[in-house]
């Protein structure tokens, strides 16, 4: 099981640890974003501090109508116990968790400041 807090502007937390360069892993704490179908978002300084491998350049329209374009990233997360190669997009904004690492999970959250939320692996 993974889990996850929501934190004081009602959002939820679910720390991630994905492996940097030297095979070590680095926790990052993405917000959920239910909007944002990718896997994972992190500032290029975070991307820079991995040192994840380039893959591509792509754009996207984001939440507030502008269009960026964007660097995009493999990486190794830890997805319930297990590694998983993902892509990642550099946008220097607060890292968000996409659905598509949620993809044949459950999720249930106690949405108050501080409630638990908790991903599991459809049975």
């Amino acid at each position: 099981m993974i889990t996850g807090t929501v934190n004081a502007r009602h959002e939820i937390v679910i720390p991630v640890p994905v492996r940097d360069a030297m095979g070590q892993d680095q926790m990052v704490a993405p917000v959920l974003d239910t909007g944002f179908t990718g896997s994972l978002t992190v500032p290029p300084r975070v991307v820079a501090s991995l040192g994840l491998t380039w893959r591509s350049q792509a754009q996207a329209v984001l939440a507030n109508g502008t269009v960026e374009q964007f660097d995009i990233y493999s990486a190794i997360v830890v997805w319930d116990g297990v590694p998983r190669t993902i892509l990642v997009q550099a946008i220097d904004t607060i890292p968000l968790l996409g659905m598509a690492l949620l993809v044949g999970f459950d999720l249930r959250v106690r949405v108050r400041v501080g409630g638990r939320a908790e991903i599991q692996v459809i049975p």
